[in-house]
């Protein structure tokens, strides 16, 4: 089994090491690429450093990365190292992917934002499963519990095959194994660890003022239990579009309107044609005079 690791705290991360090791002994062909440098926050953005259309790569691996394991610094965003590895980037196709370990939680709704969870998410939607591993502290001091929770967690990934749409989101609090209280599924908080709000707002200007997340709000919810002692698992899905019965928007145009569109570049193709519409072919109608 192939599997790329990556994260958005960039290539000098050691979480990136965790990750190897836990795939490593898990027997499996591993490969690194991670950014250049830091990408918090990235979401599932897709920028990259270009040089005349090349992805720009830079010389550089983790601290303590097993020698023999590829690394690759990429000079972009997670979710577009995830995107084009699915098209052999960085070697063959990988058959899982592992995201982080993120410094600092990814808790709540406010994953949406997290360049880790970005990162799995991309991947996802190119049919590989992922899983988004966080420890809940900028300087993590205890790696040998989050590399613990990898362990399970990846193990859990394993066994459920491939399923395209999977994402594991994987938190971890900074504590001694000894103190790790377990790992439990839990359902996202309402919103993340960090709560913003507008403090000031001037003619050319904003300023927020941003603050912790009281956990006894949500009892259940993965901040609620992180802050407990528990590591939480919390399964996410890749867009997709919501079946049901809901009536939705929808009015008729035209009938001689334009039945083709290239969305590429925008050009609109005529109606029973495949030329754009300032190259329709002339129809012949006969004149009723002429009878």
């Amino acid at each position: 089994m192939r599997v790329l690791i990556t994260n958005d705290d960039g290539i000098q991360s050691p979480g990136l090491v965790v990750l190897a090791q836990v795939a490593l002994e898990a027997g499996c062909d591993v490969v690194v690429a991670a950014p250049h440098r830091q990408y918090s926050g990235a979401s599932a953005s897709l920028t990259a450093k270009e040089v005349d259309g090349r992805l720009a790569l830079v010389d550089a691996r983790p601290p303590g990365l097993p020698d023999g394991v590829l690394a690759f610094g990429v000079k972009a965003a997670p979710a577009l190292i995830t995107f084009v590895a699915a098209y052999g980037a960085f070697g063959e196709r990988p058959d899982l992917v592992l995201s982080g370990v993120n410094l600092g939680a990814n808790t709540g709704r406010a994953t949406l934002h997290s360049g880790t969870v970005g990162a799995a998410l991309s991947s996802a939607t190119q049919g590989i499963p992922a899983l988004a591993m966080s420890i809940a502290s900028a300087e993590p001091q205890h790696w040998e519990t989050a590399r613990l929770v990898t362990t399970h967690a990846f193990a859990w990934l394993r066994e459920q095959g491939a399923d395209e749409e999977r994402v594991l989101n994987v938190n971890v609090p900074d504590i001694p194994v000894e103190q790790l209280r377990g790992l439990r599924p839990a359902r996202l908080a309402s919103f993340g660890a960090v709560q913003a709000r507008v403090r000031e707002k001037g003619q050319d200007y904003v300023t927020l003022t941003y603050s912790g997340v009281d956990a006894e709000d949500e009892p259940g919810s993965d901040h609620h239990l992180l802050a407990r002692g528990w590591a939480t698992a919390t399964l996410l899905t890749a867009p997709y579009d919501e079946p049901g019965d809901t009536e939705l928007p929808s009015f008729t145009g035209r009938g001689d309107a334009p039945v083709s569109v290239d969305v590429g570049s925008g050009t609109v193709m005529s109606a029973g044609d495949d030329r754009p519409s300032g190259e329709i072919a002339e129809e012949h109608v006969e004149d009723p005079a002429a009878h």
